[in-house]
C-alpha cells in the first residue's frame, strides 16, 4: 500500500470533512506508542471568527495500521478555516483517528491558549491504555501567562 500524499504536491483541504487521512500497514507486531505533537494548531472561534491556537499532543498504540504523517498534517491544517469550539475540535480529531485507524488505544490533549482570559484544555482517550506500553506524560505545562 503506497501512501497517497507522500512525495506529491498536496493542497490543504478546504475543511476537516474534506481531508482524507491515509493509513499504512503497521511495520511492527509489538505494542508501542506513537506521539504526534502539533504546537501551532489553529482553528476559528465559531462566535467571533477570530483564530484560536492550541498545542495538540496525539498519542496512540497502533493496531494493524499507522496514520501517514503528511495526511495528518493536511487534516490538522484543514482546521485553519474551520469554526468550532475547542472541545469539538479536540474530541473530533481523536474520535476520527480512533474510528478510522482502529488503534489499540488513543488519547489527545488539546492545550488551548486563552480566549477571554481563560485557557481551555481538552482531553479525550479511547479507554485504558495497554498495560505493557510505556505511556509518558504529554509534557505540556498548564498555562501560566507571564507568571
Amino acid at each position: 500500500m503506497d501512501p497517497k500524499f507522500l512525495g506529491q504536491a498536496s493542497p490543504l483541504p478546504a475543511n476537516p470533512e474534506a481531508a482524507e487521512l491515509d493509513y499504512v500497514p503497521n511495520p511492527r507486531n509489538t505494542p508501542y506508542l506513537v506521539r504526534f505533537t502539533a504546537p501551532e494548531f489553529t482553528s476559528l472561534c465559531p462566535v467571533t471568527g477570530q483564530p484560536d491556537f492550541a498545542h495538540l499532543v496525539i498519542d496512540y498504540v497502533p493496531g494493524a495500521t499507522i496514520v501517514e504523517s503528511k495526511s495528518l498534517k493536511l487534516f490538522l491544517g484543514a482546521f485553519r478555516n474551520h469554526a468550532a469550539f475547542h472541545e469539538d475540535c479536540t474530541v473530533g480529531i481523536g474520535e476520527r483517528l480512533f474510528g478510522e485507524m482502529a488503534p489499540l488505544w488513543l488519547r489527545i490533549g488539546g492545550y488551548w491558549y486563552p480566549r477571554g482570559g481563560i485557557p481551555i484544555d481538552v482531553f479525550w482517550q479511547s479507554g485504558e491504555p495497554p498495560a505493557s506500553v510505556w505511556i509518558p506524560d504529554q509534557g505540556v505545562p498548564g498555562y501560566r501567562g507571564r507568571g
